[in-house]
């Protein structure tokens, strides 16, 4: 549980405010896109945490569908992949007090994404759904979306079930989340699982190249280490 993290922000570096722009985490320099983060020690280990930060970006729960699925990551700077892997271990809370009722810890990885932020793919989890009594709740534990024109809501209109699906992850726990590119095609690993939890065999954006991002959304607290990128 998250509660028994020992939680420390480092010394030398602190939480970035609003105006900030970069973050170096491991060596590796990030750009903030409406997201706050800091480096922060969880039981010995370096950490980013990163928020999504309502004063750059507000959210509206009357106009969820336009207010959700956006670009609310940490990119990382001067790498861009088209064919290849991503690999990082994931820990998602939620806000306490949260500003979305039903905020689900949303959590994941944005990739394929273009220069000015206008385009992306993106694979993220729902981890309080993962958990869930309800089936129906489990079946939207993990979610593609393809940014900007099809987001969650117009998939679930479009194509029910086939850009979503169950895993049994939880929030307050690490997860280790892989994604493998291939073409047009996404695979998604849960926990070094030998077989792929979810796969999208036509993603729907334009891009086919581009950079990446550790993602958040509304009401969450995510927690990222052990990155990994490699090309193929």
């Amino acid at each position: 549980m998250i509660k028994a993290l020992n939680l420390v922000v480092l010394s030398t570096l602190c939480a970035l405010t609003t105006w900030a722009q970069t973050i170096t985490w491991k060596k590796q320099e990030f750009e903030l896109k409406n997201v706050t983060a800091s480096v922060m020690k969880v039981n010995g280990e370096e950490v980013l945490k990163v928020e999504r930060d309502l004063k750059v970006l507000p959210f509206d729960e009357k106009k969820l569908a336009a207010t959700v699925d956006e670009p609310t990551y940490v990119k990382l700077k001067n790498v861009v992949l088209e064919n290849g892997t991503i690999e990082v271990k994931m820990l998602s809370r939620i806000q306490d007090p949260s500003p979305f009722e039903a905020a689900r810890g949303f959590i994941g990885l944005a990739f394929w994404i273009s220069e000015k932020d206008t385009a992306y793919e993106s694979i993220y989890l729902r981890p309080k759904n993962g958990r869930a009594e309800d089936q129906f709740m489990r079946n939207h534990t993990v979610q593609y979306y393809s940014y900007p024109h099809y987001k969650f809501d117009r998939l679930r209109r479009e194509s029910a079930g086939l850009y979503e699906t169950y895993v049994d992850i939880g929030l307050n726990e690490w997860i280790t989340f892989r994604i493998e590119i291939e073409g047009e095609k996404a695979r998604l690993y849960i926990n070094d699982q030998k077989h792929p939890s979810f796969i999208v065999n036509k993603m729907k954006g334009s891009m086919t190249r581009g950079a990446i991002a550790l993602w958040v959304d509304i009401g969450t607290i995510g927690y990222f280490k052990d990155l990994k990128v490699r090309a193929k």
